[in-house]
């Protein structure tokens, strides 16, 4: 039965989620430059390519540079309240290192404002998701350059002096905490990932914590009304079996998904963190400029939540895989996906709650969804992909943020992750589609790139409308 109140409170933001890498398309117009994903035809695990080549879904994404006006009309049918997309890097600066943005990157965006300002959705922007500008990647090996944090306080400066009065809510990296695990994708960092180091990839999660904190400045001078947070990826991590060492495990796991929240809310580096460099004889370049610029804390945490995980310290058991790119093992009380990402929403209320007993920030959940292989069918002559898996996934994800809500946690809003099919950044196929709107392409490459409303719209329209009233507990 239908809730008869709703935890959910007035103003809550109520919307839906992309990346421009995953979607725009238009690799090669209006000035920009090539990102590191234009490279990466096969998704996280494939090999990167010399350069674009046509097996790369992601060139042509759903056409949202051409059709962004029709996809926010259909989002505003919906009723959201917020929109989060990301800016393209090398969409503004094509190489990443010019002193001069370019202008036809700027104006595509200022008119991609103008129509969530028609219909009167709050834009939520993140600076950078995944979208590195390939020369960065070739000429300076990403983040494990230092020079990288000035060519991004650029960018940001950009950003923030261009559309910080019109943008009140900005996220500076996307899943901040990936870059161990997706060098390349996450950090733009060329060097193969069995060659990195440990000192390595550190040194580059410094140079974008140190970054992020800049920008997070730079937007408080620049755009005081502005609001800036982190975005980590969130995994709720279970011991295996009640066995001391393996809730040990679970500590360390947590320290390592943990680290960069910690680092953007409380602006030190905190002791357990110490002590792993300690341990491994790193000893990274943290200049005075670099403890002075962390102190500049974000205002909110967003995350994104797909799954859970279990952990464990017997060598043996771990090889019995991994749920994705962060690790962990498979619970075997949960249920998976297509994909074998396992389905826990009660993870979602423990991972809100955790997040604000230990930060005590307001929380943006800015992702969650279901990627699954929807078919496209005619009801009563209209076409349509009735995905009462989804809804149910949904459904049930949301009655645990209420329940959050009722334990007293602050969440600003709620993002479904591909609110329209996309291109999967795992993956690199449209088949793993999380939309509400369907999108005829194919993983071959085909299709008419029409939208088509799936059941779940309506569904998420209704959920909007009464502010979470309709949800089934």
């Amino acid at each position: 039965m239908s809730t008869t109140t709703t935890a959910f409170p007035d103003g809550f933001l109520w919307g839906g989620a992309t990346a421009a890498n995953q979607l725009e398309g238009a690799y090669d117009q209006g000035g920009k430059g090539l990102s590191v994903q234009d490279v990466m035809p096969q998704g996280i695990a494939g090999p990167r390519t010399a350069g674009p080549v046509a097996e790369n879904l992601k060139l042509i994404g759903i056409d949202h540079y051409h059709r962004y006006a029709e996809d926010i009309a259909l989002f505003a049918e919906m009723g959201f309240t917020t929109y989060r997309f990301s800016i393209a890097w090398s969409r503004i600066f094509p190489r990443g290192d010019e002193d001069e943005p370019n202008e036809e990157g700027l104006a595509f965006y200022d008119r991609l404002l103008d129509e969530l300002e028609k219909h009167g959705i709050e834009p939520l922007v993140t600076i950078s998701h995944y979208e590195t500008p390939l020369h960065l990647a070739e000429t300076y090996d990403g983040w494990t350059d230092r020079r990288l944090i000035g060519f991004y306080e650029r960018y940001a400066r950009t950003l923030f002096e261009r559309f910080g009065s019109r943008v009140k809510y900005w996220l500076t990296f996307n899943e901040i905490n990936s870059l161990v695990h997706a060098p390349f994708m996450s950090g733009g960092i060329d060097t193969p990932k069995d060659e990195l180091t440990a000192q390595q990839l550190f040194q580059a999660m410094h140079h974008e914590l140190v970054a992020s904190a800049r920008a997070t400045r730079v937007a408080r001078e620049v755009a005081p009304n502005a609001l800036v947070g982190c975005m980590v990826l969130s995994m709720p991590t279970y011991p295996l079996t009640p066995s001391p060492a393996d809730a040990l495990a679970v500590m360390e796991a947590d320290h390592a998904n943990l680290l960069y929240g910690d680092v953007h809310t409380r602006g030190v580096y905190p002791g357990y963190f110490l002590r792993t460099l300690r341990e491994q004889g790193i000893e990274l370049d943290i200049t005075a400029q670099d403890r002075e610029d962390l102190t500049n804390t974000v205002d909110f945490v967003s995350f994104s939540y797909y799954m859970s995980v279990a952990e464990t310290a017997d060598p043996e058991l771990k090889k019995a895989g991994q749920g994705n790119i962060m690790g962990g093992v498979p619970n075997p009380t949960l249920p998976a996906s297509e994909w074998g990402w396992q389905i826990d929403p009660v993870g979602l209320r423990l991972v809100l709650n955790q997040f604000w007993d230990r930060w005590q920030k307001p929380l943006f959940i800015v992702e969650n969804g279901l990627g699954a292989k929807d078919q496209l069918v005619e009801v009563d002559g209209v076409k349509t992909v009735v995905d009462d898996y989804r809804i149910a996934y949904l459904n049930d994800h949301l009655v645990q943020v209420g329940e959050a809500l009722l334990d007293g946690v602050d969440v600003i809003g709620y993002t479904s992750w591909g609110c329209i099919d996309l291109v999967s950044a795992s993956t690199a196929q449209l088949s793993k589609r999380y939309g509400f709107i369907y999108v005829d392409r194919d993983d071959d490459g085909s299709g008419t790139l029409e939208r088509y409303k799936k059941k779940s719209f309506d569904w998420y329209a209704e959920v909007i409308r009464t502010n979470g009233g309709s949800l089934q507990a």
